[in-house]
């Protein structure tokens, strides 16, 4: 026995319209930004972290601060998670 697509209840069923291979990715805020560069779209406000962490400019996060950081709620946690998330991806590319 076989299952048409009109057996599936429309809930299951997902979007017919999604494409897997689009070249531009819609944001939340509105606009896109391209696969290639959705880093770019993903910092907000740059120097953020630091600033909030009490680093002085110029200097490294320490990674034990760093992911103290990323355990904590907010803001905070969400900006470390992604700059450890950053830091893995940078380390991948050297090698």
């Amino acid at each position: 026995m076989t299952i048409s697509r009109s057996d599936i209840p429309r809930e299951l069923r997902g979007n017919r319209k999604m494409r897997k291979n689009t070249k531009t990715v819609k944001r939340a805020t509105g606009g896109s930004v391209s696969k290639k560069n959705w880093i770019q779209g993903a910092i907000k406000k740059p120097g953020a972290l630091r600033q909030s962490m009490g680093i002085p400019k110029g200097k490294t996060i320490p990674k034990g601060r760093l992911k103290a950081a990323a355990k904590k709620p907010g803001k905070l946690g969400q900006r470390a998670r992604l700059a450890m998330t950053l830091g893995r991806m940078n380390k991948r590319g050297r090698s």
